[in-house]
């Protein structure tokens, strides 16, 4: 094991990718701790010719076939030896400092297997992807078009969104996003990592949960905060809502139906 701290960044023709990779080095520089995989699924010549021309900024892994985010992310942190990692979105904003603290915060509990931020907007809102319990009730009703529907249950959808996460400490957590989750790598490969049988979506429901199964935890903190520039596909395009929708029976499948 070395002191180095491995980012996993999963790309496919991924939109805003040149951006986050132009703050990581403003952030990190040539010459920091971190190294930064990206695992690239069968994406585009030219976009892996852009990839290509951050040199040595980042160690670049070609797939020829389009797997899916968690075999993307096994490939690249199943097979370093560093104590720590970062499942990093190829869409999120961060500041070295906040990384920095939160693998402190990591370092300082030897029960805890991941460290999720506070995640915003890029108008500084807040978005609310730590959750405590999944049901199948509440996870559609977010794909409910209709404002006054969601308004009928807002309390619910509150409670569900775990909106009333305290802002002045840290709280531990069933579950939270793998848009960026600093873990604990051994941690992750002992539960075996990411069920590669979702290839999009619930996979890092189900990579919390298997922490928690084997007796780890996943901390929450308002104190560091990331920016997701979230675009919501699976509202959008009905192949990524095919997706979803296949994810969320193999999760239930997995971890039991429960409806309300």
């Amino acid at each position: 094991m070395n002191d180095r701290i491995t980012i996993s960044i999963v790309t496919h023709n991924s939109r805003h990718i040149f951006d986050v990779l132009d703050n990581l080095k403003k952030e990190l520089g040539l010459n920091s701790e971190y190294e930064i995989h990206i695992f690239d699924n069968a994406s585009e010549q030219t976009y892996i010719d852009r990839l290509k021309s951050y040199g040595s900024f980042i160690s670049l892994h070609l797939s020829h076939e389009n797997s899916g985010f968690g075999y993307g992310h096994n490939q690249v942190l199943k097979h370093v030896d560093t104590h720590y990692g970062v499942i990093f979105n190829p869409d999120v904003l961060i500041s070295k400092a906040v990384l920095d603290e939160m693998v402190q915060r990591l370092k300082a509990d030897e029960l805890l297997a991941a460290v999720c931020p506070k995640v915003l907007n890029t108008d500084g809102t807040t978005q609310h992807l730590v959750r405590q319990k999944l049901d199948v009730f509440d996870y559609m009703l977010r794909f409910v078009p209709f404002q006054f529907v969601k308004k009928i249950f807002d309390k619910r959808l509150s409670y569900y969104e775990c909106r009333d996460l305290p802002e002045d400490k840290t709280t531990y957590i069933k579950m939270g996003s793998g848009c960026l989750m600093v873990i604990d790598v051994d941690k992750f490969k002992q539960i075996g990592g990411f069920d590669e049988r979702f290839f999009m979506y619930f996979e890092d429901n189900d990579l919390c949960l298997s922490f928690g199964k084997a007796g780890y935890r996943i901390l929450y903190t308002p104190f560091e905060t990331v920016v997701h520039l979230y675009e919501k596909g699976a509202h959008k395009h009905k192949k990524l809502f095919k997706i979803f929708l296949q994810s969320m029976v193999k999760f239930f499948n997995k971890w039991g139906w429960r409806f309300f």
